[in-house]
């Protein structure tokens, strides 16, 4: 069996015309069991660009950590930093960071019904129907969600 030795690398920095560091981490061929051990191979396929991958619309993202549980069974913890784009399509089912009545909050815009609502992923909680009425803006789109695996 061969045993690979995956080493902590520091990122490689190069120059965006903004000033700002492009930087770069390590992206292995070899794929991580998450099932019984096999042998890997140990080769280096690229350096992977978090901001390439994870940023669609620089301009247009930002980042908010979430707070509650709301959303668990759609995979977002409290704690979790969202990354969300604002120029993204709000379509029925998307998980969208929206301000209603001054607060903000995450849910999964649901749009295909009578009424649009706001849907929580935890049965604890109640959907929000939307109406004209309310204050109610959409932010952004929820791109991924980064947790930290305890």
């Amino acid at each position: 069996m061969r045993v690979c030795q995956i080493m902590a690398a520091e990122p490689e920095a190069e120059t965006l015309e903004a000033g700002e560091p492009k930087l770069t981490y390590p992206l292995y061929i070899t794929k991580l069991p998450a099932g019984f051990p096999s042998p890997a191979e140990c080769a280096m396929e690229e350096r992977l660009n978090l901001n390439d991958l994870l940023i669609q619309r620089p301009a247009a993202t930002f980042f908010v950590r979430v707070e509650g549980d709301s959303m668990i069974e759609a995979g977002i913890l409290s704690g979790d930093l969202l990354i969300v784009d604002r120029a993204a399509p709000i379509r029925h089912g998307c998980v969208i960071v929206a301000v209603l009545h001054g607060e903000f909050t995450v849910k999964r815009l649901i749009t295909r019904d009578t009424r649009p609502r706001l849907d929580p992923a935890n049965p604890a909680y109640r959907s929000i129907p939307i109406t004209g009425e309310m204050d109610f803006r959409v932010w952004g789109v929820v791109r991924y969600a980064i947790h930290t695996i305890q």
